[in-house]
């Protein structure tokens, strides 16, 4: 019997045996981690998925369903071939693993364990402490601090344990803030106070010593409440020495609304010396969707991976489900679904050529674009820009612009050109290459974005900084010929 300190208390903690899996399958997994993140040699431009984010040392994965895996061989084609990573849907939660106390069941976690690695996926373990899906045991035990921590400590050092050395990441604590960034009541916030968030974190380093330790939550895509107390508990988090690697930004968004303060957010979150990963990436729509929604969707997809892919301490994206007809958005919002990258008949989407084309690839699109090697100028006619600023601070602000084309026929190529008259000047921007030269910003379109039918809109956005002073552009102008303002 050994003792390990808790938060200035010392508990008794049995010595484990290693598990026939955990000692077998460490080395393996060791090797199939380093491999999947190596750089790899170029792909060819309609590669899967995969291929492109191994170029880059960068993962793309899905959240898999132990169900669909053995009982759907589309579904577990199209897992294998396009991702690079992979998390537990559901098969390693607590109801799942410790439906009793003190019995384990890791069927479901074992066939998702023996996929992924079959697969060389990345695996992020989902999900070790979470107030959802607990057997009733749990979430009604009625526990005293002592007894629920033991429960918690037992729970984390079979279930991380079992799988130690072949798990990359654990999202060790899930949703632990509400959205007015107060503490969310839990069996274990309840029980053991904030705390419990940091015994979690050191019984899974005991437990799992070679992983990386996540908290993960919604609605923390954007700077706001709720992500700023994330902000401040990974601070105090790491003045107190508690093992913490990196936040998961799950990013279940709806359709047009990506914040315009995404990447900022993840960059400061980088800047404390930890990992980001978009963790449970899905866009819902209003059913039926129509093409021009597709394509607003595909939009943000492209958004959320140019996001990530600038920030350095972005490892991945993770979409939350593979197909459409299994999601679990239709479920929880009604009239609402079609958030995933394939549709019901395992197609892809405009969502897949727009990741497939941040990541480097080529889109169904460029196959049509042979026009004898010359590109045709590109075309004006009306035009109307709708900006906004949808956030500022002291020194700087996150402007939005939505571009229609009110012409008869697409633009298949564009440029838009405005003016600051306060000095403000462009840092980033998204859905547009930015250029600034002077008081003249130029945004013209990606290889992605360029072709905007008639009566169609792109949506763009920008980061820029200013001096106090942030007057709004009074005129725009896209192909050279003038805007109306909205």
């Amino acid at each position: 019997m050994r003792l390990v300190r808790h938060g200035g208390h010392e508990t008794p903690r049995r010595t484990r045996a290693g598990s026939a899996r955990r000692v077998a399958g460490a080395a393996l997994a060791t090797f199939l981690g380093a491999a999947v993140l190596a750089p790899a040699g170029p792909a060819a431009a309609d590669s899967p998925l995969r291929d492109h984010a191994a170029q880059q040392g960068f993962e793309i994965g899905a959240a898999l369903g132990v169900d669909h895996l053995q009982n759907d061989s589309q579904f577990a084609d199209l897992a294998a071939t396009e991702f690079n990573a992979a998390t537990a849907e559901n098969s390693m939660k607590w109801e799942s693993t410790e439906p009793s106390r003190g019995q384990f069941d890791f069927s479901g976690a074992d066939a998702f364990m023996d996929f992924a690695q079959q697969n060389n996926q990345k695996v992020r373990g989902h999900t070790l402490v979470w107030h959802s899906q607990l057997p009733s045991w749990v979430e009604n035990g009625n526990f005293s601090q002592s007894e629920l921590r033991s429960v918690m400590e037992d729970h984390i050092d079979e279930v991380a344990g079992r799988y130690a050395g072949e798990v990359a990441y654990w999202d060790v604590a899930n949703e632990i803030f509400e959205g007015d960034g107060s503490w969310r009541n839990s069996v274990f916030y309840d029980t053991l106070g904030p705390d419990f968030v940091a015994d979690a974190l050191r019984m899974t380093a005991e437990a799992d010593p070679n992983a990386e330790l996540w908290l993960n939550d919604y609605s923390i895509d954007g700077i706001n409440a709720k992500s700023d107390a994330y902000y401040n508990l990974i601070q105090d988090l790491q003045a107190q020495g508690v093992p913490i690697d990196g936040i998961g930004l799950q990013a279940h968004l709806i359709n047009g609304q990506v914040p315009g303060d995404l990447q900022q957010n993840i960059q400061r979150f980088a800047d404390l010396g930890i990992k980001v990963a978009i963790t449970e990436l899905d866009v819902r729509i209003d059913m039926p969707a129509s093409q021009s929604e597709l394509q607003q969707q595909a939009q943000d997809y492209r958004a959320v991976m140019d996001a990530c892919l600038a920030v350095n301490g972005c490892v991945g994206v993770t979409v939350w489900g593979i197909v459409d007809k299994y999601s679990w958005v239709p479920d929880t919002f009604e009239g609402e679904g079609a958030p995933l990258l394939f549709n019901d008949d395992y197609q892809p989407k405009p969502a897949y050529d727009a990741v497939h084309e941040a990541l480097g690839g080529s889109s169904d699109d460029d196959d049509d674009d042979d026009n004898g090697g010359g590109e045709d100028p590109p075309p004006t006619g009306p035009c109307e820009v709708s900006y906004s600023v949808a956030n500022e601070w002291n020194s700087g602000f996150t402007g939005q612009v939505t571009v229609t084309n009110g012409g008869s026929s697409a633009l298949n190529g564009w440029d838009l050109q405005f003016d600051f008259s306060g000095g403000q000047q462009i840092t980033n921007g998204w859905n547009a290459d930015w250029s600034q030269s002077g008081s003249t910003v130029t945004a013209s379109n990606t290889e992605w974005n360029g072709s905007v039918p008639a009566g169609g809109s792109v949506d763009i956005g920008f980061n820029a900084s200013h001096s106090g002073s942030n007057p709004e552009p009074g005129s725009f102008a896209l192909n050279g010929e003038s805007c109306s303002v909205s």
